[in-house]
């Protein structure tokens, strides 16, 4: 199943360039088996998420925990394994930041 197919289970109107523009920015850390899922049990990687994505890549500059609080309401929302780009995806939307992809 391609990324945005798995995107649009969660966000039905899924903007394709913008997910094609986050495939193409992440394209070397999704090589990874590893890095293509977010593991929500690892505190350390939900850090990493909300200061390399959420902080550096959208700009977002609430607290620390809202920050977390929207980190953990997006998990919530995904059904199994959480694939990366879906995580993203979501993050970049409930902070109406698509725009860093173009959106």
């Amino acid at each position: 199943m391609s990324a945005l197919e798995n995107i649009r289970k969660y966000a039905p109107d899924a903007d394709e360039a913008v997910v094609a523009q986050m495939e193409k920015t992440y394209r070397l850390a999704l090589t990874h088996v590893d890095a293509r899922l977010v593991s929500y049990s690892d505190p350390a990687e939900l850090a990493t998420v909300r200061e390399n994505f959420v902080k550096k890549k959208l700009g977002v500059t609430d607290s620390d925990e809202a920050i977390d609080a929207a980190i953990q309401e997006v998990g919530k929302k995904i059904a199994g394994q959480k694939q990366r780009l879906v995580v993203y995806y979501l993050l970049a939307e409930k902070y109406g930041k698509l725009g860093v992809f173009g959106g």
